[in-house]
């Protein structure tokens, strides 16, 4: 997807190409949001890679605080 949009197709040209792999729509097109959110996610992550691991990191702390209280 990447080198593609690298070499100037568009997402429209795409899309029909891409297939999702599992779940209920396994086997279709994702739609043109879910992949422009895909590439939205991508970018942040390429110009910000430590908030999004710091993102990771504070997401992880807040499930392993919810788990340990619910065991108790």
């Amino acid at each position: 997807m990447l080198r593609r949009r690298a070499n100037g197709e568009t997402v429209e040209d795409i899309q029909p190409d891409l297939l999702i792999p599992t779940g209920r729509r396994k086997g279709q097109s994702p739609s043109l949001s879910s992949i422009y959110r895909a590439l939205a996610e991508h970018e942040k992550t390429q110009t910000y890679p430590e908030a999004v691991e710091t993102a990771h990191a504070d997401f992880a702390a807040l499930q392993q605080r919810d788990r340990d209280r619910t065991l108790k």
